[in-house]
Parts: structure tokens; sequence; C-alpha cells
């Protein structure tokens, strides 16, 4: 079996009962809780990938996705201008949806070029302010560089050159910047979420010390757990887990995805 895209998805899943009750203390963090759900961070990554697949335009797909499944925990902004009033135009937005859903591209293109420009094209549908796209960016680019080898070290660097992100690997200094800043949703929190990535030592690990941070639990895990999946890889039992929580029609964009992009 081929596999990609399950760190994203897994993270959102796991994330979702920490979303609005969140818990600091990693040791009560329940991956099997019975509130686990996919979001709208799951559905418009699988927009993106269906997007590369087909070939069409991100606004296009993601707009076609997003009326499908209204009520699946869209942003204000977005649900107001995009499910309501059906008006899919951009609205400067600098907030971390544009990174939480950006994984396909570091999986599906080859060059940083590409994946530059890709990923600035799935974000500037919405998220059009200079730090929106810039989430974007760095998220698929983390990706890119993890499932290309590189070490945390070179990936940090790169990141830090690019976008100027103050990145850590110390994990108390990340937890420390999370209760700091609280729950937050905008560009603020996808360096967070880097940061998680770089301080921990596996994908569960990872997984986990990102939910604890307390803040937008679901889309940092997404974005945390899919530069986590690039880099450390994950077991195939983890492929039937995620795809329990997606319906025929997500399952099978998975499915084309992984088979087109994954690795064994």
């Amino acid at each position: 079996m081929k596999l990609c895209l399950l760190g994203a998805l897994w993270g959102d899943i796991c994330g979702v009962p920490y979303e609005f009750d969140p818990e600091r203390k990693v040791e009560k963090i329940d991956l099997n809780h019975w509130a686990r759900a996919i979001s709208d961070d799951s559905v418009l990554t699988l927009a993106v990938a269906k997007a590369i697949l087909e070939q069409r335009p991100y606004r296009d797909v993601i707009f076609e996705m997003a009326q499908q499944y209204p009520d699946c925990g869209f942003g204000g902004m977005f649900y107001q201008k995009w499910i309501v009033k059906k008006t899919p135009e951009p609205y400067n937005s600098f907030g971390n949806g544009a990174a939480m859903r950006v994984s396909p591209v570091g999986w599906a293109f080859n060059t940083v070029e590409d994946v530059l420009r890709e990923a600035a094209e799935t974000a500037a549908c919405s998220h059009n302010h200079p730090k929106g796209i810039a989430c974007a960016q760095a998220t698929a680019l983390a990706v890119f560089l993890a499932r290309k080898g590189q070490d945390k070290a070179d990936i940090a660097a790169e990141l830090t050159d690019r976008f100027g992100y103050e990145l850590t690997n110390d994990l108390e200094q990340v937890r420390y910047e999370a209760e700091a800043v609280g729950f937050d949703e905008t560009w603020v929190s996808v360096p967070q979420a880097i940061s998680a990535f770089l301080s921990t030592n596996s994908f569960e690990e990872c997984l986990r010390e990102t939910i604890a941070l307390g803040c937008d639990a679901d889309t940092q895990a997404a974005i945390s757990c899919a530069i986590a999946e690039a880099y450390y890889g994950v077991d195939e039992s983890l492929a039937k887990q995620v795809t329990s929580f997606l319906n025929p029609q997500l399952k099978k964009i998975w499915s084309s995805f992984s088979t087109r992009y994954g690795v064994e």
C-alpha cells in the first residue's frame, strides 16, 4: 500500500475533541477519544489533493467540496463568504486555514520552486494576505523537504531564511509560547506547529505534544503531523484507522492521491 496525507488527516481527527476543550497535559490526551471526527482541515486537504489529481483550479475544487460539507467546522469568514453567500473570493485572511490544507502540494511536486508556486496558489483563493500565503508555503515546503530526507536542522534553517520564522526545537519553549498566545487561529500558530514537529522524536509524540499545546488543536496537529509523516513515515495500520472516518468520496480521493504520489 502506498501512503501519504495520513498525517494531516489523523492530526485533524485526533485534534477535533480538543479544539474547544483544550488539554495541556500530554498524558491525558486520548487518541481514541469518542469525539474524534474529520473537520474542515481534512475536507479541504482532500479538496487540494483532488484539484491536483484532476488538474483543476484549486479555488473551484475547494469551493465545490466546501459546499458539499457545509457543517464540518469552517472558520467564520470562510463560512460566511464561501458557504453562506457562495462568493468564493479571497478575503485577505492571514489565518492558518491555508496551511492546514496544503500538504498535498508537498507530496505532489518535486522542486522547491514548484512547491512554493503551487502552495501560494492553494492559499490565494481565500487567504491572500502575504502572511496567509507564507503559512501555506512554509508548511508545504517543510513536507517536501521532510519527504526528500532533509534533516530537521536544515528544514528549520530553510524556513527561517525564507519566511523569518522563529522556530525552536525546545519543547518547553514551544509549550511556553503556546500558553502565552493562547487559542490562536492566525499565522502565529503555524510556526508553533512546525516547532512541535522539530521538538519531538516520533510521529505519535508529535501528535500528542501538538494537541497538548492547548491551542487550535486540530489545525495545528494537521500541520505538524503532515510534516512528521513525511519525515518519519507511518505504519500501514494508520491507513485503516484514518479511512474509517472517511466517507466513500473522501476515501476515494485519498486512495487515488496516495496511489499516485505516496510511498510504500
